[in-house]
């Protein structure tokens, strides 16, 4: 699973010029971003046919659903059924989007601790998670647009911490990503994991297991037995 991650001020700028749209003002770095937040997506805006900045609740809500609240919370969509999965397959063929990002976290375990990893690409780039996006349309309320990230299985990296990852894509493969015209056959090889040696994890501080700490110091490394350390905090979502 994902279910934080990181997007700096500078990284957000530099992947919303590589894919053509406007940078708004205001965008404050975010060190930990959790479930139920609202995320900067870029997509392609259904009437105008053109990529457009949408901010998406992150947790899909199928446009079927009786409540919000209809089922768990859907952050993470396995690439390997989102084709067939009835919560997804709609998304995927008409409804993508890519999510840029920094770096993720993910955990291991040391007895009931859980110890965070921040995991961001060896050469320093920013990258784009593989999203798909919802429209769920409640009688008297404004419709609620929400996302989930694909996830597939783990690389070389990634293995000795959490058997899955995040789809991170490159500036071409979002392009593909975000075309309407592609088929399945044009998307599958996106959904692959990242070739080994495109990330690295680093230890970080297990204050960051809090949503509400933020700061630089969330993605600074912080061995995990060295004395001194923060308190090792329980997850909290």
């Amino acid at each position: 699973m994902c279910t934080r991650f990181a997007l700096l001020q500078k990284d957000f700028q530099a992947v919303l010029e590589r894919l053509g749209v406007a940078v708004p003002p205001g965008f404050a770095s975010r060190y930990n971003l959790p479930p139920g937040t609202a995320l900067p997506a870029v997509r392609v805006d259904p009437a105008k046919r053109e990529r457009t900045l949408a901010s998406l609740r992150w947790g899909l809500v199928p446009s079927w659903a009786k409540s919000e609240r209809d089922g768990p919370l859907l952050a993470n969509a396995r690439a390997e059924t989102i084709a067939t999965k009835p919560s997804f397959r709609s998304a995927y063929r008409h409804r993508r989007c890519v999510i840029p990002a920094s770096g993720f976290y993910e955990w291991t375990k040391r007895g009931d601790l859980r110890l965070p990893w921040y995991i961001q690409r060896q050469d320093g780039r920013p990258f784009c998670f593989a999203g798909l996006w919802e429209s769920w349309h409640p009688p008297g309320v404004e419709p609620l647009e929400t996302c989930a990230l694909v996830t597939t299985a783990a690389n070389a990296e990634m293995r000795p911490i959490h058997d899955r990852m995040p789809v991170s894509l490159n500036p071409a493969q979002a392009e593909t990503w975000l075309d309407p015209s592609r088929n399945q056959a044009d998307l599958e090889p996106l959904i692959l994991p990242a070739p080994d040696g495109t990330f690295a994890a680093t230890p970080v501080s297990p204050r960051m297991n809090n949503v509400r700490h933020e700061g630089l110091d969330c993605i600074a490394p912080c061995a995990h037995d060295q004395p001194g350390d923060e308190p090792e905090l329980p997850l909290q979502l």
